[in-house]
């Protein structure tokens, strides 16, 4: 007999967390590994944000916060998208969670019932398939194409649809590609979902402030889907707080208040002096502050740099992106070519290829949904970036 649930039989791990625990083993017998796996700004978290956690110590807020966040820090929240995106919210329409992970995992969890179906174009973030899982949804994959910078198109979109569709889940500014969507793009797909009754969006922001082609752009803006947009976002990209664990949405009444149920019975509230130090976050104007446009500057110069250096390694076909920390290249081009008797299949084969043989941790494309190509994160300094690329360039001409 089992002892475990099918459910976690059956659930894949996170192939980011894998290799990054793979690249730190590795380290730890003495390798010298550049690790490119892990999606998390190199920078701190801003002093403003971290004096606010200490005041929230002395002024004694450790006991439990109300369910779906302090009150003020649900009306930071709705200052925050007013002021960012523009959209209007009212503080019982927020639910603030561990992570934007939690989030996400609990509007899939009040959205989708067994057998609905979710619309998620490839690439994806890793875990949005296995949360559409854990909630017997069916996934519906449509595949995208570097040549279209990775993104959706509203005929694909339409013809993805059928009467069991619930919801569509994408990212953007997208991890793993690093594309994000115009006005113009997001309003011709908000047009097709418009068609749909009973369809909603969960539109994941949370590299919103890492964007180098102007203003963020929201789905939720758009009147015609404004009722059935749940726009994800928290503290961890933008404002280099990973570990404060602060995820939040913003979402139809009925929406929230359901996820505000559920996480009742799983969490209860997130660390109260997480929240305060987000309510800080939330009143930085990203326009102005120093911290985030110094951060999104020195990844616009690491993007640049990685790009040109990336397009110098033959057989790599590499898109420029437009936004979060990362390269999502094609490496099929080397796919059934060989060293040392070790033949390159697939994205797995050649992630821990260049693993082994470059100390170079990457992430597989497989895991989001795209064996063609591979996920380098360029969140890391310029030296360790021009020499994993170098180290990369030389791996990959050992392959004939």
């Amino acid at each position: 007999m089992e002892i475990l649930s099918n459910r976690i039989l059956n659930m894949a791990e996170s192939e980011t967390l894998a290799m990054t625990a793979k690249a730190r083993e590795l380290k730890a017998q003495g390798k010298d590994v550049i690790s490119l796996s892990i999606g998390e700004p190199d920078f701190n978290t801003p002093e403003t944000v971290k004096e606010a956690a200490k005041k929230a110590i002395d002024d004694n807020f450790t006991h439990y916060p109300p369910v779906p966040g302090y009150a003020d820090l649900r009306d930071a929240i709705v200052t925050k998208f007013k002021r960012d995106n523009n959209l209007d919210f009212k503080p019982e329409q927020i639910v603030v969670s561990t992570g934007g992970k939690q989030a996400l995992y609990q509007v899939v969890q009040c959205l989708v019932n067994p057998g609905d179906e979710v619309i998620i174009p490839t690439p994806y973030w890793v875990s949005y398939k296995e949360m559409v899982r854990i909630a017997e949804g069916k996934c519906v994959f449509v595949k995208t194409t570097i040549e279209n910078d990775f993104k959706v198109t509203p005929q694909q979109l339409e013809e993805a649809i059928t009467p069991r569709t619930k919801l569509i889940m994408f990212s953007s500014p997208s991890n793993p590609t690093g594309m994000l969507y115009s006005k113009d793009e997001l309003k011709a797909i908000a047009d097709v979902v418009a068609k749909h009754d009973n369809l909603f969006v969960v539109s994941d922001e949370i590299y919103e402030h890492i964007n180098f082609v102007g203003r963020h752009q929201s789905i939720a803006q758009f009147e015609n889907v404004r009722d059935r947009v749940v726009t994800v976002n928290g503290v961890a990209k933008g404002f280099a707080m990973t570990g404060w664990r602060i995820g939040f949405i913003g979402a139809p009444l009925v929406i929230a208040k359901a996820c505000n149920k559920l996480q009742g019975q799983i969490t209860s509230a997130t660390c109260s002096i997480a929240q305060k130090a987000t309510v800080r976050a939330m009143l930085i104007d990203p326009a102005t502050s120093d911290d985030i446009i110094n951060m999104r500057n020195i990844f616009l110069k690491r993007r640049d740099l990685v790009y040109k250096l990336l397009c110098e390694i033959p057989g790599l076909k590499v898109r420029l992106p437009q936004g979060a920390f990362y390269f999502f290249p094609e490496v099929s081009s080397y796919y059934g070519k060989s060293f040392n008797g070790k033949k390159i299949e697939n994205s797995t084969d050649m992630a821990f290829y260049l693993l082994n043989e470059a100390n170079v941790a990457t992430v597989m494309g497989s895991a989001f949904g795209d064996d063609s190509c591979i996920r380098l994160s360029y969140a890391t300094s310029e030296d360790l970036l021009v020499e994993a690329c170098r180290r990369i360039k030389e791996a990959l001409q050992k392959l004939q």
